[in-house]
């Protein structure tokens, strides 16, 4: 399912419009010109809702700082 205001989808529409055009007119190289560009976009489209639905966070942690700021907390005999 293509949502209409999804990336790529005038790019899609576009295509198919051409295709049926080129079709109706009898342009057989341009009807297997567009069926291979539509088909990269299909392609691409795919890949583009795959890379979307992937989980891109990673929870790294809390850092400490306090070594790396010099803030180390002195032990009670001063040490």
């Amino acid at each position: 399912m293509v949502v209409p205001h999804c990336f790529g989808y005038r790019t899609r529409r576009n295509l198919l419009d051409r295709l049926q055009e080129a079709k109706e007119q009898g342009w057989l190289g341009k009807v297997a010109a567009i069926e291979a560009s539509l088909a990269a976009a299909e392609q691409k489209l795919a890949a583009m809702r795959d890379l979307a639905a992937w989980q891109t966070t990673v929870h790294l942690g809390m850092p400490d700082f306090r070594t790396s700021a010099g803030r180390l907390t002195k032990t009670p005999d001063g040490d």
